[in-house]
């Protein structure tokens, strides 16, 4: 039962998020941003962790609070539902293309967080959306969920491509990470005996 519900309400946002990260990537996504909803359902479909995600944010203000906040519960989500992490295979990268853009990504979920976030947009925006959100929304999922998480973009010219490249790569790491290695008998995979940080 690697299930997870997290319910977080501050003066600019109200969130919940509910994940199962032994699904199929069912997402059922509404934070009133839409570039964003687009990503976090391409991050349930290709990790095939479930997502459910509803978020009511200041957006007369700016899309800036909810993408944040939506990082920090999605990442509490994803740490609570690992539990002490028994059995997970922990480490894991991807490289992936999507057109004339290539992303690398590599994670291990050490349950110490550090982002290293090598991704320079072409453009401002994507429609509404700020470039510079994708970097604020995994700095947050970074630090709640407990990882090390390195997103690197080799090349890409087009910037909705280069966030998609990037979320999706992230998306197929995690499902790497998370997944339970049959060989680990149950065993947390640290020579420390823990990986709570």
């Amino acid at each position: 039962m690697r299930k997870a519900q997290i319910a977080r309400k501050t003066k600019e946002t109200a969130i919940e998020v509910r994940v199962d990260l032994d699904g199929t990537g069912v997402s059922n996504i509404s934070t009133g941003v839409g570039f964003f909803d687009h990503m976090l359902d391409q991050i349930a479909r290709h990790s095939l962790i479930d997502i459910d995600v509803t978020a009511k944010g200041d957006l007369h203000i700016d899309p800036h609070h909810t993408v944040e906040d939506t990082g920090i519960a999605l990442g509490q989500a994803i740490r609570q539902a690992l539990g002490d992490a028994r059995g997970i295979t922990r480490f894991a990268d991807a490289l992936q293309p999507m057109d004339e853009t290539l992303t690398r990504v590599a994670i291990d979920l050490s349950g110490r967080p550090y982002l290293v976030f090598r991704t320079v947009f072409t453009r401002p925006k994507i429609g509404e959306f700020d470039t510079e959100l994708v970097r604020e929304f995994f700095q947050a999922l970074t630090t709640h969920t407990g990882m090390n998480l390195h997103i690197e973009t080799l090349y890409g010219e087009n910037s909705h491509h280069i966030a998609e490249s990037a979320f999706k790569g992230v998306a197929r790491a995690l499902r790497t990470a998370v997944t339970i290695d049959p060989r680990r008998s149950g065993e947390i995979p640290s020579t420390k005996g823990s990986l709570a940080g």
